[in-house]
């Protein structure tokens, strides 16, 4: 079982319009609402596979009532933290030709109380699982070491652990090292302190982390797909999709996959494919929605042992 906790959750709201003009009046001519957050994506999208997920996430006010609503519909097994404050709302637009604009609330301000009481919940998920994982930004009142705090409970619990976020609670994490690392490209340029304009630097930065203590480094590379170091091997794999839709959420579809397959204990360049395959449907698909097993086909992946150093990122 995969167990994610989601200190910021949120409703997310997408809207798609012909084309996106300031200080106008839109038409949309679809709206998606899906429960939100990174977390809460991963686990989606593992449920939407078949596999074993549990969500652990701070649950207030209305929002907090429609997030649990929604993930039930989903059929997402769930542990609510329930918190004085309200869930946040994020809206996405689509526009379509794929670009997405996004507007995310800041989130509820959570308690020293309310923050134990999350790290609690999820430590106490830990025996039955897998991989615990810590997803996306902190809402205000969160301590910056949150992060590194559940890799300390989850040792402790004997569960491998993963982090997906940015900025300071992803560097303390990384002090702390959990056992895998999912940054975008954009955020582990910033968390080594330079730019990263081919593959081969990213390569190298990946490799500086697994030398100072993360067993695995996975990078989410956009439409250049995903990059994978270890001790022993850097793979990296793309797919090739004719339409995008909406962005929303792929990174997490790619981090779901990924460890889906990393917790059946198939080889590291089998679950990097099939979370670049499942990252790659889910840009084709509206708002937030998290592909299911039908969406996989046709979706071919490239996937290679010897990643181009010279490739240039983001040059699409």
């Amino acid at each position: 079982m995969i167990v994610t906790l989601t200190p910021n959750p949120s409703v997310d709201r997408a809207i798609t319009i012909d084309a996106l003009l300031r200080g106008e009046v839109h038409r949309a001519s679809d709206v998606r609402v899906d429960a939100g957050g990174k977390g809460v994506n991963v686990a989606r999208a593992v449920t939407a596979q078949g596999g074993d997920a549990l969500a652990v996430l701070p649950v207030g006010g209305p929002e907090g009532r429609l997030l649990e609503d929604l993930l039930d519909a989903a059929g997402v097994p769930r542990r609510s933290v329930p918190i004085a404050g309200a869930a946040r709302m994020n809206i996405s637009v689509l526009e379509p030709d794929g670009t997405t604009t996004k507007l995310n609330e800041p989130g509820p301000t959570l308690d020293a109380a309310e923050v134990e009481a999350l790290l609690e919940a999820t430590a106490a998920s830990a025996a039955d699982a897998s991989w615990i994982v810590g997803c996306g930004s902190l809402p205000p009142g969160a301590p910056e070491d949150l992060y590194a705090q559940l890799v300390a409970r989850a040792r402790a619990a004997g569960a491998r652990v993963a982090i997906d976020s940015s900025g300071a609670p992803l560097a303390a994490a990384v002090a702390a090292s959990p056992d895998l690392i999912k940054p975008n490209h954009e955020e582990l340029a910033e968390l080594v302190g330079h730019d990263l304009p081919t593959l081969g630097d990213v390569r190298a930065a990946a490799t500086e982390l697994v030398a100072g203590g993360i067993a695995t480094v996975a990078v989410s590379l956009g439409g250049d797909g995903a990059l994978l170091v270890t001790a022993d091997e850097a793979l990296h794999a793309r797919a090739t999709i004719t339409a995008a839709v909406s962005t929303v959420g792929a990174g997490d579809c790619m981090l779901a996959g990924l460890l889906h397959g990393l917790s059946r204990s198939a080889p590291a360049s089998d679950a990097l494919a099939e979370g670049v395959a499942w990252g790659a449907a889910a840009v084709t698909l509206p708002g937030s929605r998290v592909p299911s097993p039908a969406d996989l086909h046709g979706i071919p992946v490239d996937l290679s042992h010897n990643p181009p150093a010279a490739l240039a990122l983001g040059q699409r």
